[in-house]
């Protein structure tokens, strides 16, 4: 039997995932996998809410703006990555804390990746056509015709998730979500999941304030040097797409801020979506006190110990 034991945080974006981190790390003399994809980037640091120095220096984080936005780095990247430090970690530490709010990311660690067919290259090339010329929304449509399992609960503003999608539906003429949950990886330590939740309102009224302190911090600034490379994959994002188009001249600042604030409340309403579809989850209100959550785990983990 695993005798290590993985703390997965999860839950919606600025429900305060990073302070119940540091808090459990701290507790347990460990280190954290931060597993949020938007915060691997160098470049990309207040839009993306990157932990601060004090945060950073509370306890030891790991694949925070490891890479550049110039890179290349995929989830499967990230799974072999995170499994090789936390198996490093593991010859140290009994238990690691992995924390983040991009669940195909704590997914890969967690269950491993979904194993999908090859399919013609040409595929690829003649949906991404059909992107340039005909926009987003066609694409939105062909996934809701192939596959409308998917596409309620797909991220179908993002035209990268979109295409790879289409070019399993396409080319093996069977729904994307077919090849989705086949098998699950086999890993060689106990898994305890925790979501951090509140109810609606107040997740909307966090993220609003995030989004104002966010501007007061310079992230009109950071994307403006971002600007110049916002063709990369990495910078198509909530926070920044926005600010490209204020500096376009198509909307306001004002607007631009109202639109990151109205599309990272989307973004917090498909990321408890995910999430709730993962019956291992055990969810803590954010009211709930810091103990409480610590008990759990402590639980938790002794009950597997004990268990034969």
């Amino acid at each position: 039997m695993p005798t290590n034991f993985l703390i997965n945080i999860v839950g919606p974006t600025a429900i305060g995932k990073t302070a119940l981190a540091i808090e459990l790390a701290r507790h347990f003399n460990t280190e954290i996998i931060s597993a949020d994809s938007r915060q691997f980037f160098k470049e990309m640091k207040i839009g993306t809410a990157v932990p601060d120095e004090d945060e950073l220096a509370a306890a030891r984080h790991h694949f925070i703006q490891h890479i550049s936005v110039e890179e290349d780095y995929s989830v499967g990247d990230f799974e072999r990555d995170a499994i090789a430090k936390i198996e490093e970690l593991f010859l140290r530490k009994k238990i690691v804390v992995m924390v983040g709010g991009s669940g195909l990311y704590t997914k890969s660690v967690t269950n491993g990746l979904d194993d999908f067919p090859e399919v013609d290259p040409q595929i690829r090339e003649n949906i991404t056509s059909t992107l340039e010329k005909e926009g987003i929304e066609a694409l939105q449509q062909k996934l809701k015709d192939l596959d409308p399992d998917y596409y309620k609960k797909a991220d179908i503003q993002n035209p990268h998730r979109l295409i790879r999608a289409l070019e399993i539906c396409i080319g093996t003429g069977k729904p994307y979500s077919s090849f989705l949950n086949l098998k699950k990886a086999q890993r060689n330590f106990h898994i305890i999941s925790i979501g951090l939740t509140a109810e609606r309102s107040i997740i909307y009224d966090r993220i609003n304030q995030r989004v104002e302190k966010m501007v007061e911090n310079g992230l009109l600034e950071e994307a403006k040097d971002l600007y110049p490379k916002r063709h990369l994959n990495a910078l198509n994002t909530v926070g920044y797409k926005e600010l490209f188009q204020h500096f376009e001249g198509k909307i306001s600042r004002e607007e631009a801020v109202a639109e990151i604030q109205k599309n990272t409340r989307r973004f917090a309403k498909r990321q408890l979506t995910w999430f709730r579809k993962d019956n291992s989850i055990q969810w803590f209100d954010i009211a709930e006190p810091l103990e409480q959550i610590i008990i759990y785990a402590e639980e938790e983990i002794k009950e597997k110990v004990d268990s034969p």
